[in-house]
């Protein structure tokens, strides 16, 4: 149960529309067993960070914390994973440096904020679907590019079904500067 006051947060890749259509694309490839519970579409994301609950009366300066300077880039997609406890993934190819840079550098600003970073080993991955033991992984896709161009932090709630929340984008640097555009996709 969630503390009164509080928020479930994390720090997210969120996509765009036409990167959410392939990660659509990715989930209706597999062959879901009763009884996988695909992820929908409004919910698919890259967590970079989970923060769990954190007092409300702190959004603000996490928000303002987290906003930190980072290159665009392109996140390279098309492997199909079946993790254990039934969790489906789709992980991308390889992780560029400027995701690494962004994964340390939101984790320097959490721990300076006194929320320390979770300690088990980040895997970048977009879930698909859980309770899914059973399910075979489709054959790869073709790689498909997902470009990167911000983060956001997004608010988990519960009641009365599981939704995401959006409460801040963070573009990069170069959707600030005008070179890019401040779509993601």
């Amino acid at each position: 149960m969630l503390p009164a006051g509080s928020s479930r947060l994390f720090v997210a890749l969120w996509p765009g529309p036409r990167s959410r259509g392939a990660l659509v694309d990715a989930r209706e490839r597999w062959p879901w067993p009763p009884p996988a519970a695909p992820v929908p579409q409004e919910r698919l994301h890259l967590t970079l960070h989970f923060l769990g609950a954190v007092p409300r009366e702190r959004l603000d300066a996490l928000g303002d914390a987290l906003a930190l300077p980072f290159r665009a880039f392109d996140l390279v997609f098309g492997r199909p994973e079946l993790w254990p406890h039934g969790i489906a993934v789709l992980c991308p190819h390889g992780t560029p440096e400027p995701l690494r840079q962004l994964h340390r550098d939101l984790a320097a600003a959490l721990w300076r904020l006194g929320l320390p970073p979770e300690a088990r080993p980040w895997r970048p991955h977009v879930t698909l679907a859980r309770h899914a033991t059973g399910a075979l992984p489709p054959p790869a896709a073709p790689p498909w590019r997902w470009p990167v161009r911000g983060y956001a932090l997004v608010e988990s709630e519960s009641r009365p079904r599981l939704t995401y929340r959006v409460l801040r984008r963070y573009p990069s640097a170069s959707v600030l500067g005008g070179t890019r555009r401040a779509a993601e996709d």
